[in-house]
């Protein structure tokens, strides 16, 4: 069977969170039973697995980015993907001319292994051993725990897809658990304070376990210390890697220096660690902290060979794009897709000159958020205010959890924000390339479906 023919499949099964797909509750359950008949391939490679709300995709791929440059077998998990579904799971190679490079498995490998998780899922429904076929995320989970096995991989950084106590991922027996940045979002999944959401997340704890996080919100942390000490878990805080505030670079000063904002040295067990990482905001420096953190632990408690400057290489390697990313000429990508985000990315813009003009596009999905988003970020971009070269533009995204241009525009509306349409990703960027004057600025955020579609327009050969 072909790779279209399996993505076309894998998305037959319908999206976790969309509104065609089953109505189901998650257990942790089935997916051990699926793994269970698939020769529990996630028992075979040791893992490290992430849960937050904002920034563990980072953080995941930083840590695997330097595990890859200390010359591990590397595999690193993640969700969503901005174009293809095969960047979700990549490994290194040693085969190719750079054997740290996180590569992308092949589509063959893709549909070969999809076919197998889809055969052996029907089998089990039809034994009555699972009770209706496994989800979108469950199959693709089962397919990349699948490949690193089978890929011999000595390390597996695994983010989750959503929550932490029933997510698909969690059937791992990770070496370490790391807790990013937590937020309210997903709250009909997750519950709807940071309290409860915290508890979800912590739920990848395990009993004398190891977490590494970070200081945040007062109610996630009194959450995790509760499960932490309920479970007798060794707590790593990633603080002492933050840069020292006062020995921070200057603030950039327009787009292109955005991407350099991360240039600093911070101590390392006594000896000087120089961060050099592609990966822009002052908000990244939280979760570069928690991937040296989490490098450390595997190299101080879990036997690994991770050098320092096997860390410093890893972060300047880093591959983790549309967050903060600049396509010249006058393109700013990123994927605030809640108000957390959307807080990050405000701050960002607030660094760049008041003189420059700038045009956002915006398009998110109709369970988020948009009236809180709509007030963090339209009043940056008000042509009725005080920036009248500036402007917005809304843009349909191909979802059936999109929000549709009616409701973007009444979002806009009752902020006394003037807002254009566009019938398309790609005629919103060319609209907002006639409107901003000269010099100017486009961001374009909200949605990762947004996003994904205007870098690979813009990347296009």
């Amino acid at each position: 069977m072909s790779y279209v023919s399996a993505v076309d499949h894998l998305h037959g099964l319908g999206l976790e969170l969309a509104s065609s797909a089953p109505k189901r509750k998650f257990d942790l359950a089935h997916m051990r039973v699926l793994a269970a008949a698939l020769g529990d391939p996630q028992r075979r490679f040791p893992s490290v697995l992430i849960a937050g709300t904002n920034g563990k995709g980072s953080t995941a791929a930083t840590l695997a980015s330097i595990c890859a440059a200390a010359g591990l077998r590397t595999a690193l998990y993640t969700s969503p993907h901005l174009v293809r579904v095969t960047e979700r799971i990549r490994t290194t190679d040693a085969v190719q001319d750079k054997p740290s490079a996180l590569l992308e498995i092949s589509e063959e490998d893709f549909a070969r292994l999809y076919f197998h998780v889809d055969e052996t899922a029907r089998r089990l429904v039809a034994t009555g051993d699972l009770p209706h076929t496994p989800s979108f995320f469950e199959s693709l989970t089962a397919l990349a725990f699948l490949y690193f096995a089978e890929r011999e991989v000595e390390i597996a950084i695994v983010e989750v897809g959503l929550g932490g106590r029933l997510d698909a991922t969690n059937i791992v027996d990770p070496l370490l658990s790391i807790i990013t940045d937590i937020a309210l979002d997903h709250q009909e999944y997750l519950g709807d304070t940071i309290a409860h959401i915290a508890r979800e997340k912590a739920g990848i704890l395990r009993r004398n376990g190891t977490l590494v996080t970070l200081p945040q919100h007062a109610e996630a942390n009194q959450a995790i210390g509760e499960i932490a000490v309920e479970l007798g878990v060794h707590g790593i805080n990633a603080a002492e890697f933050l840069p020292d505030r006062s020995r921070s670079p200057q603030p950039p000063q327009d787009a292109t220096t955005l991407l350099r904002a991360n240039h600093y040295t911070i101590s390392c067990e006594g000896k000087p660690l120089n961060v050099q990482s592609p990966l822009a905001g002052e908000h990244q420096r939280r979760n570069l902290a928690l991937a040296i953190a989490a490098a450390i632990t595997l190299r101080n408690h879990n036997g690994y060979n991770i050098a320092n400057s096997a860390i410093e290489a890893g972060i300047s390697n880093t591959t983790w794009p549309a967050r903060l990313e600049f396509l010249p000429p006058d393109l700013l990508l990123d994927v605030a897709h809640n108000p957390a985000g959307a807080w990050t990315l405000r701050a960002a813009i607030a660094a760049l000159p008041e003189h420059q003009p700038r045009t956002l596009i915006f398009s998110c999905l109709r369970d988020k958020d948009l009236t809180e988003m709509a007030r963090i970020l339209f009043p940056l971009f008000d042509s009725a205010g005080e920036r009248p070269l500036d402007h917005i533009v809304f843009a349909p995204i191909h979802s059936e959890r999109a929000a549709s241009l009616d409701a973007l525009l009444q979002a806009a509306a009752a902020l006394e924000i003037p807002a254009h349409t566009a019938n398309s990703p790609d005629g919103a960027l060319k609209l907002a390339r006639t409107l901003t004057p000269a010099g100017g600025l486009i961001v374009a955020t909200g949605s990762i479906y947004l996003v994904g579609e205007l870098r690979e327009a813009v990347l296009k050969p």
